[in-house]
Protein backbone atom coordinates (compact mmCIF):
# COMPACT_ATOMS: atom_id res chain seq x y z
CA UNK A 1 0.00 0.00 0.00
CA UNK A 2 3.18 2.45 0.94
CA UNK A 3 4.57 1.50 -2.57
CA UNK A 4 1.21 2.70 -4.30
CA UNK A 5 0.74 5.45 -2.39
CA UNK A 6 4.52 6.79 -2.74
CA UNK A 7 3.47 6.56 -6.91
CA UNK A 8 0.71 8.78 -7.04
CA UNK A 9 2.38 11.24 -4.73
CA UNK A 10 5.28 11.37 -7.47
CA UNK A 11 3.01 11.07 -10.22
CA UNK A 12 1.09 14.48 -8.34
CA UNK A 13 4.52 15.86 -7.55
CA UNK A 14 5.96 15.70 -10.95
CA UNK A 15 2.66 17.16 -12.67
CA UNK A 16 3.11 19.97 -10.52
CA UNK A 17 6.87 20.78 -11.43
CA UNK A 18 6.53 20.37 -15.03
CA UNK A 19 3.93 23.64 -14.64
CA UNK A 20 5.93 25.32 -11.95
CA UNK A 21 9.52 24.44 -12.32
CA UNK A 22 11.72 25.96 -14.76
CA UNK A 23 14.66 23.68 -14.55
CA UNK A 24 12.67 20.60 -14.49
CA UNK A 25 10.63 21.57 -17.75
CA UNK A 26 13.71 22.36 -18.79
CA UNK A 27 14.53 18.16 -17.91
CA UNK A 28 11.59 17.44 -20.43
CA UNK A 29 12.18 19.66 -23.14
CA UNK A 30 12.08 17.36 -26.34
CA UNK A 31 11.19 14.15 -24.60
CA UNK A 32 7.67 12.51 -25.46
CA UNK A 33 7.53 8.94 -24.39
CA UNK A 34 5.79 6.89 -21.31
CA UNK A 35 7.94 4.94 -18.55
CA UNK A 36 6.45 3.07 -15.29
CA UNK A 37 7.17 1.71 -12.43
CA UNK A 38 5.73 -1.49 -11.31
CA UNK A 39 6.59 -4.86 -8.71
CA UNK A 40 7.68 -7.31 -10.55
CA UNK A 41 4.69 -9.77 -9.76
CA UNK A 42 1.96 -7.30 -11.43
CA UNK A 43 0.19 -6.42 -8.91
CA UNK A 44 1.13 -2.30 -8.59
CA UNK A 45 2.27 -0.20 -11.74
CA UNK A 46 1.49 3.38 -12.37
CA UNK A 47 3.08 4.70 -15.47
CA UNK A 48 3.67 8.24 -16.18
CA UNK A 49 3.14 10.33 -19.68
CA UNK A 50 5.77 12.74 -20.95
CA UNK A 51 4.36 14.88 -23.90
CA UNK A 52 4.92 18.59 -24.01
CA UNK A 53 6.65 19.70 -21.32
CA UNK A 54 4.25 18.00 -18.66
CA UNK A 55 4.16 14.74 -16.93
CA UNK A 56 0.36 13.06 -15.87
CA UNK A 57 0.57 9.22 -14.81
CA UNK A 58 -2.17 6.79 -14.62
CA UNK A 59 -2.59 3.62 -12.27
CA UNK A 60 -1.51 0.58 -14.47
CA UNK A 61 0.93 -0.57 -16.86
CA UNK A 62 1.70 1.71 -19.86
CA UNK A 63 1.75 -0.02 -23.50
CA UNK A 64 4.81 0.71 -24.75
CA UNK A 65 7.14 1.88 -22.32
CA UNK A 66 10.96 3.93 -23.24
CA UNK A 67 11.53 2.13 -20.04
CA UNK A 68 10.74 0.49 -17.00
CA UNK A 69 12.01 -0.11 -13.52
CA UNK A 70 10.28 -3.72 -12.03
CA UNK A 71 11.19 -3.55 -7.99
CA UNK A 72 10.52 -7.25 -6.22
CA UNK A 73 7.68 -6.33 -4.19
CA UNK A 74 5.89 -2.88 -3.08
CA UNK A 75 7.97 -2.91 0.43
CA UNK A 76 11.08 -3.30 -1.35
CA UNK A 77 10.22 -0.40 -3.91
CA UNK A 78 9.18 1.47 -1.03
CA UNK A 79 12.46 1.04 0.85
CA UNK A 80 14.47 2.15 -2.52
CA UNK A 81 12.98 5.05 -3.25
CA UNK A 82 12.71 6.58 0.27
CA UNK A 83 16.21 5.40 0.65
CA UNK A 84 19.37 8.17 1.96
CA UNK A 85 21.41 7.16 -1.00
CA UNK A 86 19.01 6.03 -3.68
CA UNK A 87 21.35 5.78 -6.25
CA UNK A 88 23.27 3.20 -4.28
CA UNK A 89 20.58 2.12 -3.35
CA UNK A 90 19.08 1.29 -6.84
CA UNK A 91 23.00 0.11 -8.09
CA UNK A 92 22.16 -2.86 -5.34
CA UNK A 93 19.27 -3.56 -6.23
CA UNK A 94 19.91 -4.24 -9.73
CA UNK A 95 23.50 -6.08 -8.78
CA UNK A 96 20.91 -8.45 -7.00
CA UNK A 97 18.30 -8.73 -9.67
CA UNK A 98 15.94 -7.10 -6.88
CA UNK A 99 15.79 -3.98 -9.54
CA UNK A 100 14.82 -5.03 -13.08
CA UNK A 101 15.17 -2.52 -16.14
CA UNK A 102 13.53 -2.85 -19.14
CA UNK A 103 14.31 -0.40 -22.06
CA UNK A 104 16.54 2.03 -22.38
CA UNK A 105 18.66 2.02 -19.32
CA UNK A 106 19.97 6.10 -20.25
CA UNK A 107 16.62 6.78 -19.72
CA UNK A 108 16.67 5.73 -16.24
CA UNK A 109 19.18 7.68 -15.42
CA UNK A 110 17.00 10.67 -16.78
CA UNK A 111 14.39 9.78 -14.36
CA UNK A 112 16.75 9.72 -11.25
CA UNK A 113 18.22 13.31 -12.07
CA UNK A 114 14.38 14.32 -12.78
CA UNK A 115 13.20 13.49 -9.35
CA UNK A 116 16.16 15.57 -8.02
CA UNK A 117 13.93 18.87 -8.98
CA UNK A 118 11.21 17.30 -6.64
CA UNK A 119 13.11 17.77 -3.28
CA UNK A 120 11.54 20.46 -1.18
CA UNK A 121 13.81 23.55 -1.17
CA UNK A 122 15.56 24.43 1.63
CA UNK A 123 14.30 28.03 3.57
CA UNK A 124 16.88 30.60 3.76
CA UNK A 125 17.02 30.02 7.97
CA UNK A 126 18.04 26.22 6.87
CA UNK A 127 21.13 27.64 4.51
CA UNK A 128 22.37 29.56 6.66
CA UNK A 129 22.85 27.04 9.34
CA UNK A 130 24.06 24.18 6.75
Amino acid sequence: MKFRLLLWLLGRLMAKASRNNPAFQQQLAGRDMQFQLHTLDGKIARHFIVKDQRISSKRGPAREPAFALGFKDGAYGFATMNAKNKQLAFMQGIQSKDIQIHGNPALVLWFQGLTKHLAPKKRDSEKKAA
